[in-house]
Parts: structure tokens; sequence; C-alpha cells
């Protein structure tokens, strides 16, 4: 497993990503693996012999643009040249409004929609061959051994920035495919089992600075579990701490024009802006959530679940950060839970019964084996003097918080605290949110959104739930 590193800046320029497949196919006249070995080396020539060749051709999806980077970057339509900047290509791919409306044909330039900008290639290759033609010859051999056959999934990204041109990013991305291909026959080979060939998986990761985006190469079907020595040599590599699961599979980045097939949506948090206070600072959640909330999955809990949502919430970020393969637990899941560990009677399950946070340091000890720091609060008012046990708690576990009292129950994503005022507001995700996954009407209602102290019953007492990340790579 190696990498392929793309060190621009996570927040400028465009992303191109090239996607498609290579045709992997040898024959084994010999079971020896130093030949077996050998034979895979030269198919893999072939497949670098084929990246390097005119044939070659990146498509920009859904636009009449096609590239070929090894005819001097050349270009169609004409209008497209080497020296065009990158960020022009975004003028010839079609919108869905243009779709719709079915002006395709009259429209070849639309503006560019996504805020942050991901151009899709198709790598391909032109079958038609210049010159004088021959009859084909058949003709049949018959001999044993092995035929191997595999479809490598090529993925490869660069991030350019506003001033890359076409001939520059192009040249950048055909190094890519290249490397990607290395990187591909070194799993290959280290992981081959006599015949038997596991097909490498590219993945990407978002790195914290200067790393940026870069690319992993695992074995398909090899678990997490079973490649822990591997990371641990791209911790080194990246001088990473071995306390964060940054190369697990579910950390793999979520490019921002593909939308998750299960509806909820994540982290609603970044769209808002943060309060200003008197030399403040701001803490926030580390890593990818989905938003739970009353109504969801087709569960009426409107008026009981606010706990059970938030707990989902949680268990929904130890999932997406690769701590755990378990999905997020529904309601019943959880009442099972509580009866397991004997907190709950048996005719718990499948009740309408409240739970507090006391509940969920439970289950989600009892199901994901993380603990959990309760900490409890007298009176409401009391909440503005935890600025610092809140913004520590961010700063080293970065999980977010489960807040019970006054009978209802709270996600804290957050908080923004002054140490030498005292000043403090809190990063609120709502539960009790009985709506559409509208990003803009919870943002805008404050279902999602920051609060000062009068947000809490100054008189009635809370416990918080602070879920503890496992310490591991």
């Amino acid at each position: 497993m190696v990498v392929v590193v793309d060190s621009q800046s996570s927040d400028t320029g465009t992303i191109l990503r090239v996607r498609g497949p290579l045709e992997f196919k040898c024959q084994l006249d010999s079971t020896d693996a130093q030949l077996i070995h050998k034979v895979i080396s030269i198919t893999f020539e072939t497949l670098h012999s084929q990246v390097k060749s005119e044939s070659c051709v990146l498509t920009v999806c859904n636009s009449p643009v096609v590239i070929w980077p090894n005819r001097g970057v050349h270009a169609t339509p004409e209008e497209v040249t080497p020296d065009t900047p990158c960020e022009d290509i975004h003028q010839w791919i079609e919108t869905d409004e243009q779709e719709i409306t079915g002006k395709r044909a009259a429209k070849k330039k639309s503006k560019k929609t996504s805020a942050v900008s991901v151009i899709n290639l198709r790598l391909m290759m032109e079958m038609t061959k210049t010159g004088p033609l021959s009859a084909p010859i058949l003709s049949k051999t018959v001999r044993k051994g092995h035929f191997l056959s595999a479809t490598l999934p090529m993925d490869c990204v660069v991030r350019t920035t506003c001033s890359d041109t076409i001939k520059v990013a192009f040249e950048r991305l055909s190094e890519a495919l290249h490397h990607q291909l290395h990187e591909m026959e070194k799993v290959i080979l280290q992981h081959m089992k006599g015949t038997t060939l596991l097909v490498p998986e590219p993945l990407h990761f978002l790195l914290p600075e200067p790393n940026g985006l870069v690319t992993a190469v695992y074995p398909t079907g090899v678990p997490d579990s079973q490649l822990e020595t591997q990371r641990k040599e791209l911790h080194q590599q990246f001088e990473l701490p071995n306390d964060w699961p940054y190369f697990r599979r579910a950390n793999a980045y979520h490019f921002p024009n593909e939308p998750y097939k299960d509806g909820y949506l994540r982290n609603p948090h970044l769209v808002l802006t943060h309060p200003t206070l008197d030399n403040g600072k701001v803490y926030l959640v580390r890593g990818i959530y989905s938003y739970h909330h009353y109504m969801q999955d087709h569960m009426d809990d409107n008026g009981w679940g606010c706990a059970y949502r938030s707990l989902q919430t949680i268990c929904s970020w130890f999932q997406q950060q690769g701590y755990v393969e378990r999905p997020v637990p529904s309601h019943r899941e959880i009442q099972q839970a509580l009866v397991d560990v004997g907190d709950k009677p048996a005719s718990f399950v499948g009740s309408r019964q409240w739970i507090g946070s006391i509940e969920v340091q439970a289950v989600l000890n009892q199901l994901l084996e993380v603990t959990s720091k309760i900490v409890f609060v007298s009176q409401g008012s009391e909440l503005a003097s935890k600025g610092r046990e809140l913004a520590t708690h961010f700063l080293t576990e970065g999980t977010p918080i489960m807040i019970g009292g006054g009978v209802l129950a709270h996600t804290i994503l957050g908080v923004a605290w002054s140490e030498t005022t005292g000043q403090i507001r809190y990063l609120i995700l709502d539960p009790h949110y009985t709506g559409a996954e509208d990003l803009q009407v919870i943002t805008d209602k404050g279902w999602c959104g920051w609060k000062g102290p009068d947000f809490w019953d100054q008189t009635a007492y809370y416990n918080l739930c602070l879920p503890q990340r496992p310490k591991i790579i």
C-alpha cells in the first residue's frame, strides 16, 4: 500500500479527477512465484505503454471536451488549447438545469455552480487504427495454464490553482496515472496468493495541511484490521499523530459533487458563521457526522426520541471516522442494548420511554466499546462556567457531546469561548427538528446554530455525555 501525494491547498483551485478501467490480462504458464511476478510486471509495462500512447484519451464528463494528453495536450473543440486555464473547462460542462430545459444543444457554455470545483474526466483508449488495414488471421493453440484477468479501477486526482493551464494540469494527471499503475503493481505483487489476484483499490484522503489530498492504494477485500502496519507507515510518512484513523476506508474523501446515498445531512454546521467574542476562540467537533432528528427512518419518535437521535448522531461520528464498522443503531437496538447491560427490563424494548445521558454512555460502551465522561451540572446557569472543559474536550477528543436536562436532549458540536471575559456560545444540533433534510431551513431556523447561555433552562439540572475516542489509527 503506497500513496500518491497532491499537496495543493485543500480550499483553493479545482480538483481534476480522472477515472476509468484498464484491463489487466496475462497468461501464466507456471505457478512459480518468481515467474508469476515477472509476467505481472511485464503486463504492467504494457499498461504503462497504453497510458503513454497517443491513443490515450481523457474526456470531460457532461461536455464535448476531449483531450489527448500524449499528443501535445491536443483538445477539441478548437477553442480549448494547451494554454487555456483549467478553470475555463467549467464553461463547457452541461448543468442539470440545461438538461431539464432541453437546451443542451443550444447552450455550449454554462456557469460554474459548485462552490468546491470538481471536474470529472473519463479515461479511455481510441480503438481506431490509422494506416493500411489487413485481413485478420486466426490461429489456435492448445495448452494448459492460468489466465489472469481483472479490471483495474483507475482513479487519480490532482488539484489545480487558478493560474494552471490545461497543459500543466494534464501533464500532472498523466504522471498520476503512471504513478498509480506502479502502486497497483506493488499491491498486487505484495498480496498475491498463488495465482489469486487481489484487485487494487485507490482511495483518496484529505489530510491536515500541508499534506492536502492524497491517494492510497489498498488491496480490495483486505479489511482495515489487517492493514494497521501499513497505516502506521503512512502516519510516519506524513508526520501524523498515531491517535486518529486518517487512513481507514471510512475516512475516504467524499467529493462535494457526489450525494450521500443514505439521505442524511452531513456537518450542517459548516455553513454557519462563527460568533465573534472578545479574545474568543472557536472549538469545534472534528470529522464528519450525520444529522439525526425526529421522524427520520419512518420512525415517529416526536416527543420522546431526542436523546436517541443525539446518540445516533454520536454513533454516526464514530462510524464515519472509521473507529467502528457497525451501522448507526435503531431505537430498538438502543433499547435492546440497555436491556442487555441490565439497565432496563425486557419490557423496555419497543416502548416510547425516554433515555438520558447515563443511558447514552451505557449504549456507547455496549455497542461501540466507547467510554464516556459524564459531567453533572446542578443547574443550567452553571453551564456558562464550563467553557474551559468543553473547549478542552473538542481540542483533545473532537467528538459530539450529548446533553440532557429539563426533559430535553441536544447535541453540542462546539463552543466559542473567551478565556479572558468568560463569554461563551454553544454550537447546538437540535434533534427535535421534524422536517425534511433542507439545509437552508435547518440553519436559518436555528435547528443547527449558535446559542447563548440563556438557551438552557437556568434552574434545571443537566448531564453531559462526553464520548472519548479510542486512541488508534
